[in-house]
């Protein structure tokens, strides 16, 4: 279970508190107006904000204080965060070993991620030769190898064209969690929360509230999310 306990995140005039159990296994959403905290919620998660109070719990292990590589999540950004001098599989390879001295075990386990995202054949081309949607492959890619068990998703195929984004986010439900990921995800669509979240959180008014299956949250949501979402 991803816990957290009485967290209190502030920067300047911005507060947001959260007391609420993510479920493993499963995709959870964050969804609320812009501005709420939902990315802020993610950069705690992954150690790039300490809290002001509270705890970040995994497993029952105490992450508060931990180091960001220290911590067992992944994070894919919207940019993708791929270099752009390194080919597909040394980004892939970052994952395993930041110096990409692979092993020819570990050289294997980025081929076979390739693969696995349907980027065979593609492993030498760097991301200046790659669409959008293959970017964002290559770095799913990425957070396969690393085998972290927490992923966090910040509408990294917001800018993709709709299908496109349906088959990215069909690709993260089929990969992450087949591999038994635990997903938070960001999103404005609840479109893309319908596709592929387990249960779904409102971020807002400087609470996050605990998370619910999706359908029920989005078929009668609170007024703060209802006003949103038009």
């Amino acid at each position: 279970m991803l816990t957290l306990d009485n967290l209190s995140l502030r920067m300047g005039y911005f507060a947001l508190t959260a007391n609420v159990e993510i479920a493993v296994g499963k995709v959870t959403a964050l969804m609320g107006p812009s501005g709420a905290g939902k990315s802020t919620l993610l950069s705690a998660i992954a150690g790039f904000l300490a809290p002001d109070a509270g705890r970040i719990l995994w497993d029952g292990q105490d992450l508060t204080d931990m180091q960001p590589g220290e911590r067992p999540v992944s994070m894919l950004f919207q940019d993708n965060n791929l270099f752009p001098h390194l080919t597909a599989a040394q980004n892939v390879g970052l994952g395993l070993r930041p110096d990409l001295r692979l092993s020819t075990e570990q050289s294997a386990s980025v081929a076979g991620a390739l693969t696995s995202v349907g980027l065979s054949g593609f492993a030498d081309r760097k991301p200046g030769a790659l669409s959008g949607g293959q970017q964002s492959r290559v770095t799913l890619g990425r957070i396969l190898v690393a085998g972290r068990p927490i992923v966090l998703l910040d509408e990294p195929f917001a800018a993709l064209g709709p299908a496109l984004k349906d088959d990215m986010l069909d690709l993260v439900k089929a990969k992450l969690i087949a591999a038994g990921k635990t997903v938070v995800m960001v999103t404005h669509d609840p479109a893309d929360a319908r596709r592929i979240a387990d249960f779904a959180a409102v971020v807002a008014d400087g609470v996050v509230s605990a998370p619910v299956a999706t359908d029920v949250l989005l078929d009668n949501p609170p007024p703060v999310l209802a006003a949103y979402l038009g």
